[in-house]
């Protein structure tokens, strides 16, 4: 959702949805065809579908200064490599109930869901930066498969990675 105009209360978050609240206003005040002149004028599309991907780049609390910093980082390092909860445990050197109760603790998230947001982000970064195939993008972020990262990627960011890649880069 865009904008929402519950009548005397309209709001909406970010600059682009903003211009979008104000062509709906204008659209409701003078109707289609000078809401489209406008748009003209600003150079964009008289009125956007809903459901746009939110294009936030997603940083998880890293929890470094805790016990799990090297856990952590040591999973950052292996993105692409296949990692699995029995892999995490072990290096955590903890039992899978305790690494549970600390990863909750300090990243607010489980062992497994931290990783998939890693790869998520890790993705995002070479789509923006690389004109990498998909294959090797899934690869690169550990996800084995492009229907795995397109799986993932779509459930996490609202867009399919060559959407996105396409909104980033020329």
């Amino acid at each position: 959702m865009l904008y929402v105009d519950e009548g005397q209360v309209l709001t909406s978050a970010g600059i682009a949805a903003g211009l979008d609240l104000c062509l709906h206003i204008v659209r409701r005040d003078h109707g289609d065809a000078v809401a489209a002149e406008v748009a003209r004028m600003l150079v964009m599309p008289p009125q956007r579908a809903g459901g746009q991907a939110q294009f936030i780049e997603y940083r998880a609390p890293d929890g470094d200064a805790a016990e799990l910093g090297d856990t952590l980082q040591w999973m950052r390092g292996k993105l692409n490599e296949p990692l699995n909860l029995a892999d995490i445990t072990a290096h955590a050197m903890m039992s899978r109930r305790s690494l549970f109760r600390h990863f909750r603790a300090q990243t607010g998230t489980t062992p497994l869901r931290r990783l998939l947001a890693q790869r998520v982000q890790r993705a995002r970064e070479l789509l923006e930066t690389t004109a990498l195939p998909l294959t090797r993008v899934a690869d690169e972020a550990g996800f084995g498969s492009v229907e795995a990262l397109r799986h993932h990627f779509t459930r996490q960011v609202g867009t399919t990675p060559s959407a996105y890649r396409a909104t980033f880069r020329r």
